[in-house]
């Protein structure tokens, strides 16, 4: 199995009680902690507001981290999970993750997706269209992407998109082009998109879930001649484990208690819910492994996780790295 590690940005409260002007020097120093292990990838979320209300805490914008990354690390990859296509027109997205790719000597990764948080869309005055037309304008854009990256320039006279000659030079140090994640479930439009174009998927990341997601995908595949074999399934997971049951417990409380200050009570014990009802990935060594095993079997062969407390407390990221790493890899 494959691993990545979220690096804290904001978003989901993970940065608050630290002052801004060391946020870089707390997620540099995360990255670099990864790139010295066994961590294949890091990750940053793509979005302006943070969650699950938007609120004056910090939240880093994703791709002047990934260029950041690429220029402090030395070897793992560098995604986003995921990139939403209607916050950057989608040549000059093509343009910028090509200059990253070269400031991390072809490391980058593309996650994408359609986008959701309504509240931001609006915000910066992107208006916020149905779903369809997220989806669509996300086709359109991959189709974008992928011509400027094989070929060094785009066109493309589309609904949503309208390029004509768009140079992208140099091209990625990736000779086969940066890899798409294509992240998220739908089943008619993402998952056809993700079948058609992606090297990898991202979607839910329960057994059940999982399981029927990849049916679909495979359905799309097969209708469209592609390999099925050839795309990675990844999951994201909440993660948190300790030596035994109540350290997991005290680890959960803490972050609820970080929480709490900053998005209320009630918030912030849905925010752990997942961890608290075996949805998320909570447990002793043991268990996670268990878990990761299972879900395995299933296809599942790249798992990102997210740490809430790696901010403020590595200890968990070291328990894990020393103990269900080793087991998986």
């Amino acid at each position: 199995m494959r691993f990545g590690l979220f690096i804290p940005q904001g978003w989901r409260h993970d940065l608050v009680d630290i002052e801004p002007d060391e946020h870089w020097s707390v997620m540099k120093s995360l990255a670099l902690h990864a790139d010295a292990g066994q961590w294949e990838s890091i990750w940053v979320y793509d979005h302006f507001h943070t969650v699950p209300v938007p609120s004056d805490e910090a939240t880093h914008e994703a791709w002047s981290l990934m260029s950041a990354f690429g220029a402090v690390t030395e070897r793992v990859r560098l995604g986003q999970m995921c990139t939403c296509m209607g916050y950057r027109n989608p040549a000059y997205l093509a343009k910028v993750a090509a200059t990253v790719d070269h400031i991390s000597g072809g490391r980058v990764e593309m996650g994408i997706g359609g986008g959701w948080y309504e509240h931001e869309w609006n915000a910066y005055g992107y208006g916020f269209p149905e779903i369809g037309d997220r989806l669509r304008m996300l086709d359109e854009g991959v189709q974008i992407m992928k011509q400027a990256w094989s070929e060094g320039t785009a066109t493309l006279d589309g609904r949503y998109y309208q390029v004509d000659g768009a140079i992208v030079r140099p091209l990625p140090v990736q000779k086969a082009g940066i890899p798409f994640w294509i992240a998220g479930g739908g089943e008619k439009v993402t998952l056809r998109i993700a079948a058609q174009y992606g090297q990898y998927t991202n979607f839910a990341g329960s057994p059940d879930e999982f399981t029927a997601k990849s049916e679909i995908l495979r359905g799309h595949c097969e209708r469209l001649g592609t390999s099925f074999d050839a795309i990675t399934r990844s999951a994201n997971y909440n993660t948190v484990v300790g030596r035994d049951e109540a350290e997991v417990a005290e680890r959960i409380a803490a972050i609820e208690a970080r929480l709490t200050p900053y998005i209320g009570t009630e918030r912030a014990t849905k925010a752990v819910a997942d961890l608290r009802d075996g949805k998320g990935l909570a447990g002793t060594p043991e268990q996670l492994i268990e878990k990761l095993q299972h879900m395995q079997s299933l296809g599942m062969t790249y798992a990102i996780t997210y740490f809430a407390e790696a901010a403020y407390d590595t200890s968990g990221i070291e328990l894990f790295e020393n103990e269900v790493m080793p087991e998986l890899l």
